[in-house]
């Protein structure tokens, strides 16, 4: 059994409004790092928070590491093991003391002092805060706010983290900062989903999941994906820039053999056919 199975959900914020999702199914393994991608409106966002029991579904069930997310007994479990990251990191920052804000949710767990103290200053490392342990997150850019709001998550432990649009609200350093901490997390074996607006940050991932209209148009990994240009332009959906050059120039007649999906693929191709 997957790690994350979503079999024939449906969901609607309305019962007399059209449903958000339309008998959806997902399955995420452990220890992947998945991009779910998608228009406004689209149902990623309600999506993810069917991952942790934040909603339940109408219809259908959602599995999380063998529970099910609508019995009640076992709502605890799933969220702490399948952690939310949100857009915007001051909503999920409440102290005044890095520290002490990564403290807040094992402390909540009940988990004993010391190895609050253990979980904390590991989590800090992971997403390279540590040093600013002691500032007021209030003084840090957006990009640490959103580590800071990572590394909360982690001192929980979670086994899974679902990133919903955590990079939107950031300029490109930050951007480059909250990947590389993605990144690391994936390295360590947690399980990754991350809905996001950028082409070039779902390229990262293991596989990519595209909806539109609460259904899941197409999915695979990134190169099977945006080599589907014509299918993603037909629903207004975009590609990475890399992708999109080499489209262009397929219709003046220049063949690939595959669709690069960043630059240095792109630049590869472009000398071999200028020599």
């Amino acid at each position: 059994m997957s790690f994350i199975s979503v079999e024939n959900v449906k969901f609607s914020y309305d019962e007399d409004k059209k449903n958000v999702l339309n008998d959806i199914n997902l399955k995420i393994e452990q220890g992947e790092f998945v991009a779910l991608l998608g228009h406004n409106g689209c149902g990623k966002s309600t999506a993810a928070k069917l991952l942790n029991a934040m909603i339940l579904p109408d219809e259908g069930v959602v599995i999380v590491d063998k529970m099910n997310t609508s019995d009640e007994k076992l709502t605890y479990e799933i969220r702490r093991n399948v952690g939310l990251v949100l857009q915007n990191p001051d909503n999920q920052l409440v102290a005044s003391v890095i520290e002490e804000d990564v403290a807040f949710g094992p402390e909540n767990l009940g988990v004993p002092p010391e190895e609050i103290r253990e979980r904390v200053d590991r989590a800090l490392k992971t997403v390279d805060m540590y040093e600013y342990r002691k500032h007021a997150p209030h003084k840090l850019s957006g990009g640490q706010k959103q580590r800071v709001a990572i590394a909360g998550i982690l001192a929980m432990q979670p086994t899974c983290v679902v990133f919903d649009e955590p990079t939107a609200m950031l300029d490109p350093n930050g951007r480059e900062e909250v990947m590389n901490t993605i990144l690391t997390l994936k390295q360590n074996g947690i399980t990754v989903v991350l809905i996001t607006h950028y082409m070039n940050e779902a390229v990262m991932a293991d596989r990519v999941i595209v909806m539109d209209k609460g259904v899941v148009l197409t999915e695979g990994n990134p190169r099977e994906v945006f080599s589907q240009v014509n299918l993603l332009k037909k629903h207004s959906l975009d590609v990475p820039q890399a992708t999109e050059l080499a489209y262009k120039l397929l219709g003046i007649g220049l063949k690939f053999d595959e669709m690069p999906l960043n630059t240095d693929e792109c630049v590869d191709y472009l000398e071999g056919v200028l020599k």
